[in-house]
């Protein structure tokens, strides 16, 4: 790996990062709170794995404590469109 390559690959996750959001997998989630409990924030995100939706609170620091953390894998990063609803 080249000195060069070490500075791309750093911007490249802050962009995943900057237009990445938490995405659950509803149907793997067994709620157990694990993503929840390692939050910094506080964020309850076991209830937005509940109700399938992005993690889309204005808090977020898209740290991915709550990804590295889940036993079952049911948090991911994607990019998402999360006004595309409001645009409707």
């Amino acid at each position: 790996m080249s000195f060069i390559n070490i500075f791309k690959s750093d911007a490249r996750r802050r962009t995943t990062l900057f237009a990445g959001h938490v995405v659950p997998d509803s149907s793997r989630c067994v709620q157990c709170g694990i993503c929840s409990y390692n939050c910094p924030i506080g964020i309850d995100v076991r209830a937005h794995a509940w109700r399938d939706e992005a993690i889309n609170h204005s808090e977020c620091l898209t740290c991915g404590e709550c990804v590295a953390r889940c036993p079952r894998g049911v948090l991911r990063f994607d990019r998402t469109d999360l006004f595309a609803k409001d645009a409707q």
